[in-house]
């Protein structure tokens, strides 16, 4: 099977780069795979980027190259915004090909992406056949002009069938599956499949029995509102209930201020993977009090790998994640009090509840989230698509 896998990077490096690297490598063993770039860019070039975004006819060029040079059975899009433009899937289309594309937030719901604004949850473009109020509150980089560009972008291809030429959408949770299917985006249920991330893990983590009765919360993750950071503050401040903060970010600051006057809070700053992993397995659990919907959080993956229990918000993904009481616990999303009723609770268990929780979280890892699991499901999709398609002529 010939893939080819197209992806827009964003300016700043993220987790949506990180799953299409692992996808590659993970394919790229078994398959003939080609992986195409876009960049975004800065300054005079990222607005003609965005310009041309509706109808980008140089990135329509490299598209119909890569195409012909590898011959692929199979196109799989990630993001296309903004350096790409929904072109991409004309393109493709054009030439009698297969097309799947992965949703990695909720950009083609909302201009927001992540269907959070001005603290709070923001979901009113769901059902509306243009995003009125979002373009006025400019939800998008805070600009009210580059939210209507790209509302227009999406409606505009939305009116002349362009989305409805895909012909599988990956989402990464049964939540946004659900999402998506509820929503004014228009496709039918049998567009739709749940297809997860994953995490590559190396040795085994130490077993949940191996961790010490005092072992410390362990919270990671970028330091912003939308993580519930405040919310993981006000839970543990003032208290002696043991926490390590993992991550850097626009809060770094009222972190670190906290952690300076709580003795049982430890701030790390940012750390690398190898210092992350031996954290992450030796904590009792992992807080994650994000108060958006989330894509799929690479963090839980790590944690179930680690056989590590997590305590999360009972919010989007998480809640198609978590089974409260099988492999960690659910709180009310943005409640500081029920997370740190929560956590008192927990350490307040036999550690043989913990541990059973923590095997719970292994084997939702091992069913569910293991690189092996995830190429079988990939590959599953692309034959499936493939063999439904009409043949090129």
């Amino acid at each position: 099977m010939r893939i080819l896998i197209i992806h827009n990077h964003y300016q700043n490096p993220g987790g949506e780069d990180t799953v299409v690297a692992q996808e590659k490598r993970l394919l790229g063993g078994t398959e003939n795979v080609e992986l195409v770039t876009f960049h975004n860019r800065k300054g005079w070039m990222g607005m003609w980027q965005t310009f041309w975004s509706p109808l980008n006819i140089w990135a329509a060029q490299k598209v119909k190259r890569a195409i012909k040079r590898h011959r692929p059975d199979i196109i799989h899009i990630h993001n296309l915004h903004y350096a790409i433009g929904p072109i991409a899937i004309r393109i493709a289309k054009r030439t009698g090909i297969p097309v799947v594309m992965t949703l990695h937030n909720y950009r083609l719901l909302c201009p927001s992406a992540t269907l959070f604004y001005d603290g709070k949850l923001f979901i009113d473009s769901i059902h509306k056949g243009f995003p009125w109020r979002a373009i006025r509150l400019g939800v998008h980089s805070r600009s009210r002009i580059k939210t209507f560009w790209l509302a227009l972008t999406v409606w505009l291809h939305k009116k002349i069938g362009t989305w409805q030429m895909v012909d599988r959408y990956l989402t990464l949770t049964d939540f946004a599956k659900q999402l998506f299917i509820r929503s004014s985006f228009g496709l039918s249920a049998e567009k739709y499949v749940t297809k997860p991330n994953f995490a590559a893990v190396g040795q085994s983590p130490p077993r949940h029995t191996d961790r010490p009765q005092t072992a410390p919360f362990l919270f990671i993750g970028r330091l912003t509102p939308e993580k519930g950071i405040n919310v993981l503050l006000e839970a543990f401040a003032g208290t002696d209930l043991p926490l390590q903060i993992v991550g850097d970010g626009p809060l770094r600051n009222e972190v670190m201020k906290i952690a300076g006057v709580s003795p049982h809070i430890t701030y790390f700053g940012a750390l690398d993977q190898a210092a992350i992993t031996p954290l992450l397995a030796s904590c009792t659990a992992l807080i994650f009090p994000s108060i958006w919907y989330e894509g799929m959080p690479m963090t839980l993956l790590e944690a179930f790998a680690a056989g590590t229990p997590v305590i999360v918000s009972d919010l989007g993904a998480m809640q198609s994640m978590v089974q409260d009481g099988q492999n960690g616990w659910l709180f009310t999303p943005g409640d500081a009090e029920a997370l740190r009723e929560k956590a008192k609770l927990w350490l307040a268990t036999e550690n043989a509840y913990r541990h059973r929780l923590g095997s719970g979280a292994k084997q939702s890892y091992e069913k569910f989230y293991t690189a092996e699991r995830n190429r079988l499901l990939l590959t599953e999709i692309y034959s499936s698509v493939i063999a439904s398609h009409p043949r090129k002529q």
